[in-house]
């Protein structure tokens, strides 16, 4: 059985840009992928790990799979809030689950799933996530792998 989280969900606040829009001011599909990349990161920030820190440690982190589904468009000028939560913790990956919505309101505007493989900086091998890492995740309200 999972045990519940009661932690509260992470979420990043970003605009929308025109650079983000296609010519009818509406955000081209693939900048959602973009705005979930950066609310990973700042997961990993928020936590006390910087991705440029975790370079010089030979880790990286890279997307090995993605998963996402569209249910209305953002527009220009839109605040968008995204979440970056992380549901499966294994030895060398972590899968996220992750939402874009209108901040204005809540709507759902897109969805996804992705695997983030831990890999070595050179030679982009699998490696494990640093245990400090993986406490970090667990402590934040990730139920421990197993439960």
């Amino acid at each position: 059985m999972r045990a519940e989280s009661h932690a509260q969900p992470f979420f990043h606040r970003c605009r929308v840009y025109y650079e983000d829009t296609d010519a009818g001011g509406i955000v081209y599909y693939v900048n959602y992928l973009k705005f979930m990349e950066r609310a990973r990161t700042e997961r990993l920030r928020s936590l006390g790990f910087a991705q440029s820190q975790l370079v010089g440690e030979d880790l990286l982190f890279v997307v090995h799979s993605s998963e996402a589904r569209y249910h209305a468009p953002a527009r220009l000028d839109d605040e968008l809030l995204v979440t970056a939560e992380v549901i499966g913790l294994k030895r060398a990956s972590l899968r996220f689950k992750q939402q874009v919505r209108r901040a204005k309101d809540d709507l759902l505007l897109c969805e996804g799933q992705f695997v983030v493989a831990c890999v070595r900086t050179e030679s982009l091998k699998p490696r494990p996530i640093p245990e400090a890492l993986r406490a970090a995740f667990v402590g934040a309200g990730l139920p421990p792998a197993g439960e």
